[in-house]
């Protein structure tokens, strides 16, 4: 009998490896077939679309008045942190994105 030296050598513990990882590929795949319940109507209702209605729903934010540390922007007219002024411009502070 004629010997292939190309051919990769096998031997039992080769072959164990083989059925184990053929037992994991079945455990995996019957693991994916598992039927997942999803209900349509709560997955719609999830997801609000452009120019939606939304006159009926009600919104609870709690509003804070402007702390010491924080300056109303002269031009975008946000309320920033100290930490974002760039400058003034007469009583006007400007913030860092403005003044970019």
């Amino acid at each position: 009998m004629a010997t292939d030296y190309d051919a990769p050598r096998r031997n039992e513990s080769d072959e164990l490896g083989e059925d184990s990882l053929e037992e994991l590929k079945a455990r995996r795949n019957e693991a994916q077939s598992a039927a997942v319940d999803v209900d349509e109507t709560d997955t719609a209702e999830s997801f609000e679309l452009p120019g939606a209605d939304l006159s009926g729903e009600e919104l609870t934010v709690r509003v804070l008045p402007k702390q010491a540390d924080e300056f109303t922007c002269g031009s975008c007219f946000l309320v920033h942190h100290r930490s974002r002024l760039a400058e003034t411009r007469g009583n006007a502070f400007i913030c860092r994105d403005c003044a970019a």
